[in-house]
């Protein structure tokens, strides 16, 4: 049987209001509400839809977000930490600074997000994707990028330190000053990166990864060398 849908527009939601919404059973769509403060942790939201939202400081504490969709909408500091996000879809979202620490996020993407600040520490990422979003200064720690197609990602003073970028292709994007302790690069190709910032001591990382003559350049020139 299809469940009916339930849609708000324009309200200013608290925890009381959507857990009386959840006894209906239906699929819920919020258009143009308003979350910011509210404590939804451990909420069954899962399916539900947010577009043009405001969730500035919101609580999803391990919430079910499992196949919910986010349109548009304004999440800064917002916390997700230990939330089940699978298949979950943020679309031109702010979503700057906010917690996704533990969260389960297999198979979610973000596409034209800003994720400045964002903590991304002990997340389940299998199938996880970014697509031309801001990452600047994002903690993605240990996370692996491996083989993957990076279109227009921004990871600008990012914490990689121990992320796997071996054969990723860098379709745009930047690197500049991302700290990449232990960061391997083998097989990537980095041509169409913003790679500022590198310094001598990093270069070994980049061994067997493809780069273009402007960028040697560059990175000869970082180094103090002159090209007679």
């Amino acid at each position: 049987m299809t469940r009916s849908t339930i849609t708000l527009t324009g309200e200013t939601l608290t925890r009381d209001r959507l857990e009386q919404l959840l006894l209906e059973d239906a699929s819920l769509v919020f258009d143009d509400c308003d979350f910011s403060g509210a404590d939804l942790s451990r909420l069954n939201l899962q399916e539900a839809q947010f577009r043009h939202c405001v969730l500035a400081d919101t609580s999803f504490y391990a919430a079910n977000l499992a196949r919910t969709r986010w349109q548009r909408c304004r999440a800064g500091h917002a916390d997700f930490e230990s939330s089940d996000l699978v298949d979950a879809r943020f679309a031109s979202s702010d979503l700057n600074n906010t917690s996704w620490r533990r969260a389960k996020l297999a198979s979610c993407a973000y596409q034209g997000c800003k994720l400045t600040g964002a903590n991304f520490e002990e997340v389940s990422y299998l199938g996880l994707s970014f697509e031309d979003s801001l990452l600047v200064g994002a903690d993605l720690r240990r996370m692996s990028f491996r083989k993957m197609t990076l279109v227009g990602l921004d990871f600008a003073d990012a914490d990689l330190s121990g992320c796997d970028f071996r054969d990723a292709v860098f379709v745009g994007g930047s690197l500049r000053d991302a700290h990449i302790k232990d960061t391997r690069f083998d097989g990537a190709d980095l041509r169409e990166a913003d790679l500022g910032g590198l310094k001598l001591v990093n270069a070994k990382l980049f061994a067997g990864a493809t780069i273009s003559p402007r960028q040697a350049a560059e990175l000869v020139r970082a180094m103090g060398l002159n090209v007679g």
